[in-house]
C-alpha cells in the first residue's frame, strides 16, 4: 500500500472518530454503520446487549438533459430496532454473506420501523461527502430497503435467515 493510500485512511478514520465523539455515543453502536460505509449492502449486530442495524438505501438523481446522474446511498442505523408494521408480501431470492448459496424467502414490500436512536448517513458520490444526522422515527421503507429491514431484524432476533434453498427449484424448458 502507497504512503498517500495509508495517510487517507487514516484521516478518514480520524474524521469517524470525530464523528462518534461529537455524537457522544458509543463506539460499538457504529459498526453496522460503518460496514455499510465501507463495505456496502445491510448489516446487523448484536453488541453489548444493544441489537444495532443498518439499512441502505439507493436514490439515483439524473438529469435527462445532460445524461449525467449519481446515486446517494441513505444509511440509516438503527439502536435497538423494532418493526411496528409490515405490508404486503414479496417471494425473493436473498444470498446472506454466511451461506454459500441464495434461498427463496419472504419479504414484507412496506415496513415501518423505530428505534431508541436513529442516525442517517448520506454518501454522496457527486460532492464525495458523507452527511450524518440524528432522525426521530418511526421510518418507513417500501421495496429493497424494507426486504432489508426484515432480513436483518430476522438476524438479530433469530440469528441464521431460514429459506427455501434454491436447489428445490426446477428447470423448465419453454
Amino acid at each position: 500500500m502507497k504512503k498517500e493510500d495509508i495517510k487517507k485512511i487514516l484521516t478518514f478514520t480520524i474524521k469517524e472518530k470525530e464523528i462518534i465523539k461529537a455524537l457522544n455515543l458509543p463506539e460499538e453502536i457504529f459498526l453496522p454503520l460503518f460496514f455499510s460505509v465501507r463495505f456496502g449492502g445491510d448489516w446487523s449486530v448484536n453488541k453489548n446487549s444493544k441489537k444495532l442495524m443498518s439499512v441502505k438505501e439507493k436514490i439515483t438523481e439524473y438529469d435527462e438533459e445532460t445524461k449525467v446522474g449519481y446515486t446517494l446511498e441513505k444509511i440509516y442505523l438503527f439502536v435497538n430496532p423494532e418493526i411496528l408494521a409490515e405490508i404486503g408480501k414479496v417471494y425473493r431470492m436473498e444470498k446472506c454473506g454466511n451461506k454459500n448459496e441464495r434461498e427463496l424467502v419472504e419479504r414484507p414490500y412496506s415496513t415501518t420501523v423505530d428505534g431508541d436512536y436513529i442516525l442517517e448517513a448520506t454518501l454522496n458520490p457527486k460532492n464525495m461527502k458523507i452527511s450524518v444526522k440524528h432522525l426521530q422515527g418511526p421510518l418507513t421503507f417500501s421495496g429493497p430497503a424494507a426486504y432489508g429491514v426484515s432480513h436483518e431484524i430476522e438476524h438479530l432476533i433469530i440469528g441464521d435467515v431460514h429459506g427455501i434453498p434454491f436447489w428445490d427449484f426446477e428447470y423448465v424448458l419453454e
